[in-house]
């Protein structure tokens, strides 16, 4: 053997001992948490077949821990749409209407989740001659309890409006506080309010508003889950609350925001999806 084959036989013997004594780098530590996507429906209008199609391939590639829908809809030659998607994604699902079983026609909200059910849940919101409803889930990811809220708020932009949706976000609070079993909470939908407006406070109060946590002032000013297409005035109306004592909002953008062919959009809402974290 030649000294320098030799020589260059021992430096690597001697770095392959040094790099044996080196401390193993610790791996990335991986957030636990959920992502979940809210999206009001616009039910079966302007060509239902073609739109659920365009939804349910932006949602597959998403995959979201949880969905919330507004305005759902079923009557004949229209299956329930919450039900289509959740059959199409592999997801349980939970629609709630105070429209009876039965009915010709159904009008109502749902929950969707890839994950285990714990609990399942459905109410009715004061005042009843608004017909609003919610839909609750709870749900296992992970090995953590989570529930999660599905809801959508009277549509009027006057001052019975704000009054009416004030009374729905205090009865809305109370059903949380019997059914959410100190598990985290989630709060997604159509609140047909700002998230600063008087109609929410209560809300805001106890939660937070996952998009407006992770963007800032600038671009808040500007956001819009109204399609501009379908509504002259910008307004954020569309919301995912989450309990800021024990989750954390990692990342928040919109969804359905471009037409997928000339003229044609997902909805006359975007949708919103969220990045939550376990607190630590």
């Amino acid at each position: 053997m030649s000294g320098a084959v030799w020589r260059a036989g021992m430096r690597g013997a001697l770095l392959a001992c040094a790099l044996a004594v080196l401390p193993a780098r610790a791996a990335a530590p991986v957030e636990q948490g959920m992502s979940m996507v809210t999206f009001n429906l616009h039910h079966d209008r302007e060509d239902w077949p073609r739109r659920r199609q365009v939804i349910l391939r932006e949602l597959a590639a998403l995959q979201p821990d949880a969905i919330a829908l507004q305005e759902v809809i079923q009557k004949p030659y229209v299956r329930n749409q919450a039900a289509w998607l959740a059959r199409k994604l592999g997801y349980e699902y939970q629609f709630v209407s105070t429209d009876p079983p039965g009915r010709f026609k159904r009008f109502g909200n749902a929950l969707l989740t890839r994950r285990p059910v714990l609990a399942r849940n459905t109410h009715l919101l004061a005042p009843l001659t608004d017909y609003r409803t919610v839909a609750h889930l709870r749900i296992d990811v992970d090995g953590q309890a989570v529930n999660i809220y599905a809801t959508h708020l009277n549509e009027r932009s006057d001052d019975r409006g704000s009054r009416i949706r004030g009374e729905q976000v205090a009865d809305l609070l109370k059903y949380i506080a019997t059914t959410s079993d100190d598990a985290p909470v989630v709060i997604a939908g159509d609140f047909n309010a700002r998230v600063d407006a008087g109609d929410l406070s209560a809300l805001r109060q106890r939660y937070g508003d996952s998009y407006g946590s992770v963007h800032v002032n600038n671009e808040l000013a500007h956001a819009s889950t109204l399609n501009r297409h379908y509504y002259d005035a910008p307004s954020r109306i569309d919301h995912i609350f989450f309990q800021q004592d024990k989750l954390l909002a990692r990342e928040a953008r919109l969804l359905f925001d471009q037409p997928y062919a000339e003229g044609r959009w997902a909805s006359d809402h975007y949708g919103v999806w969220t990045r939550l974290q376990f607190a630590p």
